[in-house]
């Protein structure tokens, strides 16, 4: 006889995945999705609904507020990549949203298994809290990596701006109105705050720290340099640019040569769980025999670890840093 429980647990996961997403995006509409390359900014100010000051305090309490609740239970395992997400949802919003799946995977645990309550309970809860640790972190690799690929186009942008007799400032604004998002958005809001009086250099080191990017420092470092040295910004501007993609040049090209350690050690890891599952699914009762004997709960958390280990020490092996 064959048990769906495997499938059943893999259906769940996918399910809490679809409903935060989902939740996500009726919430706050297609724009703000990754998918959309909208420029969310300059919607917000064509919508006529809000000002200029108006919209910049709502996306820098987007973008900001996740980092001053380190501080809350639980939450700070999140707060991190939900950072580099500019993740909409509010600290309080997201914990109510883990609670709300838990509930969600604990009810079709309920009704798709025969597992003890003790097991509902704590799968249940790992589903909902580690469905919307990977959502989140999905969310914040695809942004970072976008913002990535498109600094050095707007870099670029900059010193074409400079050139032809803009202000840096009006090189910024340029950049927010050019490009698209996510990237867009983050340049308005240095704008906007340019406007009301803060220094373009002290926002954009802001940025770098908030979204932890090296080349976003450089960025901030050059202009910080100018600023209190002078010289030709446009000059170190285009050879930051230069810099900056040689940099992700090589970063994609180690990318492309750890690849297969990668993945080996994935498979390795992935494998056994996988054999186990399949060995489950088409002979419920193949471990029925030594399921009493005293050390089988303690191998299977030996093998689990040694997994585990497997997959940090292979990420740390091909964790070049460029």
């Amino acid at each position: 006889m064959l048990s769906a429980e495997p499938i059943i647990y893999g259906l769940i996961f996918v399910g809490v995945l679809v409903l935060v997403e989902g939740v996500y995006l009726v919430v706050f509409g297609k724009s703000i999705s990754l998918n959309s390359r909208v420029n969310r900014r300059l919607e917000m100010l064509n919508k006529g609904n809000a000002n200029r000051e108006e919209v910049l305090a709502k996306l820098r309490k987007e973008m900001d507020q996740h980092l001053q609740s380190r501080g809350v239970p639980l939450y700070s395992l999140l707060a991190d990549r939900a950072q580099k997400a500019a993740i909409a949802f509010t600290p309080n919003q997201l914990i109510m949203m883990m609670v709300g799946v838990s509930v969600f995977a604990f009810l079709g645990l309920t009704i798709g298994t025969e597992a003890g309550l003790a097991v509902r309970i704590v799968m249940g809860v790992g589903l909902g809290v580690g469905g919307v640790y990977m959502w989140v972190n999905g969310k914040a690799k695809k942004r970072l990596g976008m913002i990535e690929e498109q600094l050095p186009d707007a870099v670029e942008l900059m010193v074409r701006s400079l050139r032809v007799g803009h202000p840096f400032s009006s090189a910024i604004s340029i950049v927010a109105k050019e490009l698209k998002d996510p990237l867009a958005t983050e340049f308005g809001i240095i704008a906007d705050e340019s406007t009301y009086g803060r220094d373009v250099g002290e926002s954009l080191k802001h940025m770098a720290e908030r979204l932890d990017m090296q080349d976003m420092r450089f960025l901030a470092v050059a202009v910080t340099i100018q600023q209190q040295s002078g010289g030709n910004l446009a000059e170190i501007l285009e050879g930051l640019a230069k810099v900056i993609r040689a940099r992700f040049r090589l970063f994609r090209r180690v990318k492309a040569i750890t690849a297969e350690a990668q993945w080996s050690g994935k498979f390795l890891s992935g494998f056994p769980v996988a054999a186990l599952i399949v060995i489950q699914v088409t002979d419920p009762h193949y471990y029925d025999e030594v399921l009493d004997h005293p050390w089988f709960i303690p191998a299977c958390f030996i093998v689990g670890i040694f997994l585990a280990l497997n997959l940090i020490v292979m990420r740390m092996l091909v964790n070049i840093k460029v």
